[in-house]
């Protein structure tokens, strides 16, 4: 097997990530046509089938599986070349991917960006938003430099760094403005709106109210799959909900809701970035930390302006 390209390894992997040659190909930023030739032509080189191709769905045959880890291994290893070399140059410069929980990202990236943008000239943004396990064994896999989510992760191979800790707040209906604030006990007896399953909020929202959903009524059509619907949910009087105070500016502006933060020790999380251990950009991704940092800074400050004067800041 001396002709085997790096192009070839890395379509290898992507069709075997997608399981479909047009997501594959899209992923790839080249045409089916040129996937599928390229496919063939290591299949050829192999001297044998790696992928079952079926009417709607690509599957690893049985060598295709044993083939797959190794690719991932050289692959990942001459990823790390390139960040080795990256990091030579002290700075961070290049392409960094960066994965973000969908309960923060909307809230925090478009400070984050340009502040990124701004301090580092030469770095080449990739951003990458779902939930947290999925980011995690992205992460792990090396297909991401570094993730922002909610700590602790608890993953011996990777470094957590914490950057800030947020209060949850409550979100219920406009006329309930003035109303005393429900403890956890209380709010087991509410209709409480919920992310929907994997979503890291949703847990810490249960844990708050001391709820096992498990044990309760089905209620899946309470359940959302952002932020943002939830909030909506309760402007149409369908129950109450919590939201982070990061989220609050954003997803209340178009919401006829009340606002209202829990009494002491009020429910809150940790939100860190998270990068592999083994990592030769882990100098460079602790300054990231630092911007992010700043920029939380930044939005807590305009938040801060805006609830006390009504008006954003200028």
């Amino acid at each position: 097997m001396k002709n085997l390209t790096l192009k070839q390894l890395r379509y290898f992997e992507a069709l075997a990530r997608h399981g479909h040659f047009r997501r594959a190909a899209e992923a790839c930023g080249i045409s089916q046509p040129a996937l599928s030739m390229q496919i063939k032509e290591l299949e050829e080189e192999v001297g044998i089938e790696l992928f079952e191709r079926g009417a709607r769905q690509i599957r690893l045959t049985g060598f295709g599986e044993e083939f797959a880890p190794r690719i991932h291994a050289i692959l990942r290893s001459i990823d790390e070349l390139g960040d080795m070399a990256r990091a030579s140059q002290g700075t961070l410069v290049g392409r960094l991917r960066i994965g973000v929980i969908p309960t923060v990202a909307p809230y925090l990236l478009p400070t984050l960006l340009g502040n990124l943008s701004r301090l580092h000239k030469g770095i080449d943004i990739h951003v990458r938003e779902t939930q947290t396990p999925r980011l995690i064994r992205e992460l792990e896999e090396g297909r991401l430099d570094t993730a922002i989510v909610a700590l602790p992760v608890s993953e011996p191979a990777l470094t957590e760094i914490s950057l800030f800790t947020e209060n949850f707040v409550l979100v219920r209906a406009g006329e309930d403005e003035g109303k005393p604030v429900p403890d956890p006990e209380a709010l087991r007896e509410m209709r409480l709106l919920l992310l929907e399953e994997g979503h890291c909020f949703r847990d810490q929202a249960l844990s708050f109210c001391n709820m096992d959903i498990r044990a309760t009524t089905p209620r899946d059509f309470l359940d959302a799959s952002s932020l943002s619907t939830l909030v909506q949910m309760v402007d149409a009087g369908i129950g109450i909900t919590l939201i982070p105070e990061m989220a609050v500016p954003v997803e209340t502006r178009s919401a006829s809701v009340s606002v209202v933060r829990f009494r002491d020790p009020q429910p809150s999380r940790t939100i860190g970035m998270v990068w592999r251990r083994s990592s030769p950009l882990a100098k460079q991704l602790l300054q990231i930390s630092d911007v992010v940092r700043h920029s939380t800074d930044t939005l807590r400050r305009q938040h801060d302006t805006l609830a006390a004067t009504g008006t954003p800041p200028a």
